[in-house]
């Protein structure tokens, strides 16, 4: 089936004349139709503008358009619907930007149309980002293609989701503190965080503006590194964007990690770890070691600290971006007496109820009074968990870990106990709030019926995701797990 083409495999195909761009999308399109309505992994599509995209594709082939010119002419993206493209719906899964029309394409949305790209729906997500479990979409919670009854994770769920049951070849996500990784883990896919600043964050609605990255959500790592390629590099409308240029990723892919130095750190082995997960993960270290790394633990003393620091920047900073969002420039408009009280009744129907409760914490951290004893404090912890990671690099060249400590939890286990649904992120956070790069890969499954994916995390120096990547490879070509696949009734 074409839907189930990795981008690599596309890109062959479509060379050798074997398929047309028109009839990947058709095969996408047609999976949406039948399992869609299981899974809501897209909040929108417009089957005909894909189409029309994947024609063109077709048309610049037939003239005789390389793949060296545009490498990824005619492969669907899937994008998250918090990444603006332009003519597109952008409402971030909520209802105070429900019938919001996106006026411009985000600077990651460019670089992929002009590399032949088919831009190719929106997908659900956690409003505003703001969740690991798609349950606070304002438009449905999307479900994990592997059982129905859990969660897909979040806050990339659509985009983890809709690559893992074949509804487009690879999708864009956006990770402020494990929204790529955790997705992807849960969903049996490749998810990659960038370091901050490699990607631009131009067009991306900001949820934590020194948090927030772009990646790609992928079957494979061949296709993470070919699509991080094209996204990545300066961006003169994103100020923290980096100027180095991107490595050729794909091209190293291939290079043993024959002496590679990778750390475990201890304080990520904990008590609680899921014996499945454990096991998974000891397994997927030794299997690291038997293709040449060297292992050691290290120690990452600040990790217990995460939590509480993230949730007090990202929501410090949610408060401020989310103000503008105000009933007033674009969006939902509640009217009201007075201008206070249309703010009121806007942002009081417009936000769910965990964006309201972010806002809350992030305001009370920032107000008069609060600021040193939280926010700053804060931020002061940050430095010590960013020093902890320059210490670790110093003895390793990776680190790998758990992705999370769990595999797929059941819809509605966590979403009544906001502290359990943030603990679910523990072993995310701490690379966002560093600036370094990470990759989760799938490394196993559970022993429950049915079987649940789990991930590796691996994470690198800022600006290695070269080193990221060939190791990520070198693992996953030694198991395959990508190749196996969730089953979904098409009835």
């Amino acid at each position: 089936m074409l839907d189930s083409l990795t981008i690599t495999d596309a890109i062959d195909g479509l060379s050798k004349k074997e398929f047309t761009a028109h009839a990947i999308v058709e095969a996408c399109l047609n999976k949406i139709y039948k399992v869609d309505k299981k899974i809501n992994a897209f909040l929108w599509i417009d089957d005909a503008d894909a189409i029309a995209q994947a024609d063109i594709a077709d048309k610049e082939l037939s003239i005789g358009v390389t793949h060296k010119e545009k490498p990824l002419l005619g492969i669907p993206i899937a994008i998250k619907d918090l990444i603006s493209v332009k003519g597109h719906p952008l409402r971030c899964a909520s209802k105070i930007l429900d019938k919001y029309i996106a006026p411009y394409d985000a600077t990651v949305i460019e670089r992929l149309r002009s590399a032949g790209a088919i831009i190719f729906g929106r997908t659900n997500m956690d409003e505003f980002a703001m969740g690991s479990s798609t349950e606070n979409s304002a438009f449905g919670t999307t479900r994990n293609p592997w059982d129905l009854e859990r969660t897909s994770g979040g806050s990339s769920g659509g985009s983890a989701a809709a690559v893992a049951v074949d509804e487009c070849i690879a999708a864009l996500g956006s990770d402020t503190g494990g929204s790529i990784r955790q997705p992807a883990s849960f969903c049996g896919c490749v998810g990659l965080k960038p370091t901050y600043g490699r990607v631009s964050r131009y067009g991306l609605v900001a949820y934590a503006s020194s948090l927030d990255q772009i990646g790609p959500i992928t079957k494979t790592v061949q296709d993470a590194a070919l699509l991080l390629k094209i996204i990545a590099g300066q961006d003169y409308c994103d100020s923290t964007c980096i100027s180095e240029p991107a490595p050729d990723y794909p091209a190293k892919l291939t290079e043993s990690i024959k002496g590679l130095r990778i750390g475990i750190p201890k304080e990520y082995m904990i008590g609680g770890l899921d014996p499945d997960v454990r096991n998974a993960i000891n397994q997927a270290i030794k299997s690291l070691e038997n293709l040449g790394g060297i292992v050691e633990e290290i120690s990452l003393p600040h990790t217990e600290y995460a939590i509480a620091t993230y949730y007090i920047i990202a929501t410090a900073e949610a408060s401020a971006n989310l103000a503008r969002f105000d009933g007033v420039r674009y969006g939902l408009r509640l009217d009201g007496a007075d201008p206070l009280e249309m703010y009121y009744n806007t942002r009081g129907k417009g936000f769910g109820q965990e964006v309201k409760r972010r806002i809350l914490l992030g305001t009370y951290v920032l107000s008069s009074g609060y600021y040193d004893a939280y926010y700053l404090y804060a931020q002061k912890v940050r430095t010590l968990i960013r020093r902890d990671f320059d210490n670790g690099f110093e003895k390793v060249d990776l680190i790998a870990a758990p992705t999370n400590p769990t595999a797929a939890f059941k819809l509605g286990e966590k979403s009544a106990d906001p502290l359990q649904m943030y603990l679910s992120d523990i072993f995310t956070i701490s690379c966002n709030l560093a600036g370094i790069c990470g990759i989760s890969v799938p490394c196993g499954f559970t022993n429950t019926t049915p079987r649940l994916p789990i991930g590796l995390q691996l994470l690198g120096k800022p600006m290695d995701e070269e080193k990221l990547l060939r190791a990520s490879s070198c693992f996953e070509q030694a198991h395959e797990f990508y190749k196996q696949k969730p089953v979904i009734s098409e009835e």
